[in-house]
Parts: structure tokens; sequence; C-alpha cells
């Protein structure tokens, strides 16, 4: 799919490529490199995704939406959990006896967060921000992504200014590490 448009336009796109990521593991052979190959660009999508929407997402939600501190801090726990599914996924090869578990644990946690975002969050943002806001908003996104790291750092900090400051260090070692190791490709 291609990306641009508004920030809702941008992270519906990464719904969408990571909805298409857990049917590919799905349907990848149980145990098999290729199902650990699916998941590893699974986890580097999730978490650029995520790393973005806390850097920007999140501090608008805040901003411009009644109880926005509430709901933010719902969905930056969401992200923790998933997180922490994806650290634990992260060590282990598919033939693993808890790898098929903990990807089911997390395809559940990530489409409960992506459906909350859907129909309630975007909604309100979109009644709350102007077209431009939302623009510049989905920019931003992309520019972060770009920046993310690429493996879940459960102990990073999850809200600004703190992630912003880190997550690019973050993400030149990941990027890093994985041209050396071919992970990603």
């Amino acid at each position: 799919m291609g990306h641009g448009g508004d920030v809702i336009d941008e992270l519906t796109t990464d719904h969408r490529e990571v909805d298409d990521l857990f049917e590919k593991v799905q349907a990848a052979a149980p145990g098999s490199p290729e199902r650990k190959r699916l998941m590893d660009q699974a986890t580097i999508e999730l978490v650029r995704h995520s790393v973005a929407e806390e850097q920007y997402l999140y501090p608008a939600v805040r901003r411009h939406i009644a109880d926005g501190d509430a709901i933010a801090d719902k969905e930056i726990a969401d992200h923790s959990r998933v997180e922490q599914l994806l650290k634990a996924l992260e060590g282990l090869d598919a033939d693993a006896a808890d790898f098929n578990d903990l990807v089911l644990k997390l395809k559940t946690e990530v489409t409960a967060h992506v459906h909350d975002e859907e129909t309630t969050l975007f909604a309100q943002l979109r009644q709350a921000c102007g077209k431009e806001d939302l623009y510049e908003l989905g920019e931003s996104v992309r520019r972060a992504k770009k920046m993310a790291p690429t493996r879940p750092h459960p102990s990073a900090p999850d809200t600004p200014p703190g992630n912003k400051l880190l997550a690019p260090g973050a993400g030149l070692v990941d990027r890093a590490r994985d041209i050396v190791t071919g992970r990603g490709k």
C-alpha cells in the first residue's frame, strides 16, 4: 500500500500492512524460518509504528481531545503490552514451544488496539483537528518511522521528550544490526 496523506490515512495503512503480515505468519508452516522472518518483519513495522504514534499522535491527542491524557495513557499502556510480547518473541525461533502462543497473544493485543484507534480515537481526532494539522501530523509520523528503532526496547521512554531524544539513536543501532544480520530483508 502507498503511504501518504493525513495521520489517520498513514496509520490506517500501517494497520492494514500489519494485518497482512499476521495473515502471512499464520499461513507460513509452523516452526519454519519463513514464519520467523515474517514475524521479524511484523516486529519492525509494529515498533516503528508505535514509536511514531508515541512521538506525535498521542501528544496531539493530549492537546486536542477532551480527556486526551487518559486516552493517550491507555494507548501507551497498550503499546507497552505489545512491546513486552515483541521482546519475548525476539529471542525465539519459530519452532520454540511458546512461539505460536505468543504470536496469538500479540495478534489479539494488536487487533484490540487497532480496533479502538480506528473506531474511537481517529474519529475524535478528525473532529478536533483541521485537515492541515492532520496532514502535518502525517508528515511527522512518516519522518519518525524512518528514524525509529526496529527492535523492541521496553525500557525506553514512551513519551516526549525522552522518546524523541533516544529513539533516533536506538533506530540507528537497530538498523545497523539488521544490516549485519540480514533481518528484515
